[in-house]
């Protein structure tokens, strides 16, 4: 696939959130280096805890803290905003999927 090099990047409020350089393609997740950016102090803490969530399996409070980071910030591609995205960041690292169209909520 043609996503590995893209630069992809996270933003939010007024301060770019980060960007995250791909470099590998598991469709339908990309990974990559997270750069992070001056805004990324203010969602650092909801990043960390999605993760915790996610291991712990407890479904309904990580789908709480994913829908404030989907609120709080936003994913670009290199062809422009994408309108639907997973994100998760820990350390130096970035792995996402994405969508056209907004995901099933069911």
């Amino acid at each position: 696939m043609g996503f590995e090099g893209d630069v992809w990047q996270v933003r939010g409020g007024r301060e770019p959130v980060g960007e995250i350089l791909v470099d590998e393609a598991d469709f339908p997740w990309l990974h990559g280096t997270f750069t992070p950016g001056p805004g990324f102090a203010g969602v650092r803490d909801l990043f960390a805890r999605e993760l915790v969530l996610a291991e712990d399996e407890d479904w309904d409070a990580w789908g709480e803290v994913q829908d404030e980071i989907c609120r709080q910030v936003s994913l670009v591609s290199p062809d422009g905003p994408v309108p639907e995205f997973l994100l998760h960041i820990e350390g130096d690292r970035a792995w996402f999927r994405w969508s056209d169209e907004p995901f099933d909520k069911e």
